[in-house]
């Protein structure tokens, strides 16, 4: 059997699952890679030859788990973000390409002293320290075990000299202020968390998505930490959901020390990432 009737029968069994066609043909090239510990090149050059021993064994059971609507990123323990791989496990929530938006937006600022809020796998921290030398990152969340993961992709970057991680909520008993302070935070709706891909719902920390009836809770908890913690002049970078742009210029306009600079969709141009200032003199 040749290393592309493989690939073929498992994207059969990936789309009875009820994986989409266009899903499963990218999913078993991803496995297949790992399972081999090739690239794509390679996997494409000799994909008509017997793959080597011991491939079947590994790439059914990474299958079998894909089947089961498990993540790929959670299988291959690994996940791009801003040309970097983060390690990923069940503990911290799988990074977005539209979260690059608030890495875009603050490499075109200047500053030095930078807070992440609920960091996860770290990649908000960890990129920001990488791209950036002269910054010193906090990086905080409520997960311990998220925590753990975002050390290890710190020291997998070489920056964890200059990222500070505490276990708390927002910033509570961190000093600033903070030139720029960003953050992912849970924006997911009640009625939307039960609607969600399996993939989501069933294998990604409910802490990391789910934030009240109306997916503002956490947000709420953002910009007061933003209020009390940026420099006069320091920025919020706050990614937010699909339909939260009203309720986020509301959230930002009853703090009088804050002024919303901006929104910027995403590629989908959905409103998905708030700009938001801490007013000179307030």
């Amino acid at each position: 059997m040749t290393l592309r009737q493989h690939l073929v029968t498992a994207k059969a069994r990936l789309v009875a699952a009820g994986i989409a066609p266009a899903e499963a043909a990218r999913d078993v090239l991803l496995l297949a890679m790992q399972a081999l510990g090739w690239d794509r090149a390679s996997l494409h050059a000799r994909d008509l030859e017997p793959p080597p021993e011991g491939f079947r064994a590994a790439y059914d059971a990474a299958i079998a788990r894909r089947t089961t609507r498990e993540p790929v990123a959670y299988i291959t323990g690994v996940q791009e973000f801003w040309n970097r791989e983060f390690a990923v496990s069940p503990a911290v929530l799988i990074p977005r390409p539209e979260t690059e938006l608030i890495i875009e937006e603050a490499l075109s600022m200047a500053f030095v002293t930078a807070a992440d809020i609920g960091t996860g796998s770290g990649c908000l921290a960890v990129t920001l320290a990488a791209e950036c030398p002269r910054a010193r990152v906090v990086a905080t969340d409520i997960s311990p075990p998220a925590l753990v993961m975002a050390r290890a992709n710190a020291e997998r970057h070489h920056v964890a000299s200059r990222i500070e991680f505490r276990e708390t909520r927002y910033l509570n008993g961190i000093a600033g202020p903070f030139d720029l302070i960003v953050s992912n935070p849970p924006y997911v709706t009640d009625d939307e968390y039960a609607a969600l891909a399996p993939e989501v719902r069933d294998f990604e920390p409910p802490s990391a998505l789910s934030s009240g009836r109306d997916g503002l809770d956490d947000i709420a908890g953002v910009l007061q930490a933003a209020l009390s913690h940026l420099a006069p002049g320091g920025r919020l970078l706050l990614e937010m959901g699909h339909q939260q742009a009203a309720g986020v210029t509301g959230l930002v306009a009853a703090h009088s020390g804050l002024l919303l600079v901006g929104i910027r969709d995403d590629l989908q141009r959905i409103p998905r990432m708030a700009i938001i200032e801490r007013r000179i003199g307030a």
